[in-house]
């Protein structure tokens, strides 16, 4: 018997949220589903006007009131950033306005002392967490990017969970794929594409779990005719040189960090790192470096079929 879905796709988070779910719900479903994203996004993406993060920004070195939920993610993103030895950190702001990311510096390559000040503001521990209230140093900024649209869909999935869906997908920009599976539907397949030319590498196998991918194709910064990426090393103030990481992860926050951070690795050292991981975390991933080489982790092959 074939399978029949109905889907809808609305933009948040900056990127374009896709939800696929059985024929047999009303159309109705996807308020429900969607309001779920809206309140993430109100309320604790860094981008948002207003959002606890945004306020925490724009009181830089003053304790702000925040609520439960904001101390929760903050308090798993400052977990997770501790296995990485500062390569990750979301205090990288200023860093990525110093590249001009945000058009409010002229484009160019900053030069090493502007570098150095930047990176001197960069550190997630000193983002302070006492109950209900969180305080960053002074010209400290908080990023959300790398984590909060999958924390989102994570929330997104206990929603579903409580309603009674078991067989959807949600495509949150092609950077976060999130499978929902039962025995009737076992698994979904996710295209993974080579990020210079679109070709097609190979499908994906996800039962229940998430895909999460990080490239820095779409967004840079060209000067002098060389594109430069958005995903920058906070240790060396430049963009890391490597082209793509992919994770299958059970957790989306947690998947889409791990690509976020990964990314600043060489290929030995992704394997070293993945390995350290996996003792606290189940997931497998690739690494494709400045060379086209790709590096897996040792049960990703498995989860792949060839083309």
């Amino acid at each position: 018997m074939e399978l029949l879905y109905k889907a809808q796709t609305r933009f948040l988070f900056h990127a374009h949220i896709k939800i696929k779910v059985s024929a047999f719900y009303d159309d109705d479903i996807f308020d429900e589903l969607y309001a779920v994203l809206e309140d993430v996004d109100k309320n604790y993406n860094s981008y948002q006007p207003d959002s606890y993060i945004d306020r925490i920004n724009k009181h830089a070195g003053h304790f702000v009131e925040v609520d439960d939920e904001t101390v929760k993610i903050l308090e798993r993103v400052i977990s997770l950033s501790g296995y990485f030895d500062g390569t990750y950190d979301i205090t990288i702001m200023p860093l990525i306005r110093l590249w001009g990311f945000y058009k409010d510096k002229q484009q160019g390559v900053p030069f090493s002392g502007e570098l150095m000040n930047a990176k001197k503001l960069i550190d997630y521990r000193k983002i302070e967490i006492k109950k209900n209230r969180v305080r960053i140093a002074k010209e400290q900024e908080i990023i959300t990017g790398s984590f909060i649209k999958a924390y989102a869909v994570d929330k997104l999935v206990e929603k579903m969970a409580d309603i009674g869906i078991t067989d959807a997908i949600i495509n949150a920009g092609g950077s976060t794929i999130r499978a929902i599976n039962n025995e009737s539907h076992p698994a979904w397949q996710a295209v993974v594409r080579n990020p210079d030319s679109g070709q097609q590498l190979f499908n994906l196998d996800i039962s229940n779990e998430c895909y999460s991918t990080s490239t820095q194709e779409k967004t840079f910064v060209e000067i002098g005719g060389k594109k430069y990426g958005h995903i920058l090393n906070p240790k060396t103030g430049f963009p890391s040189a490597t082209k793509q990481v992919g994770i299958i992860s059970d957790n989306c926050m947690t998947g889409d960090i791990l690509s976020t951070a990964l990314f600043n690795e060489t290929a030995e050292g992704f394997l070293q790192k993945a390995d350290m991981l996996s003792t606290d975390f189940k997931f497998e991933g690739f690494l494709i470096d400045e060379d086209d080489k790709m590096t897996c982790t040792k049960g990703f092959d498995a989860l792949t079929h060839h083309l």
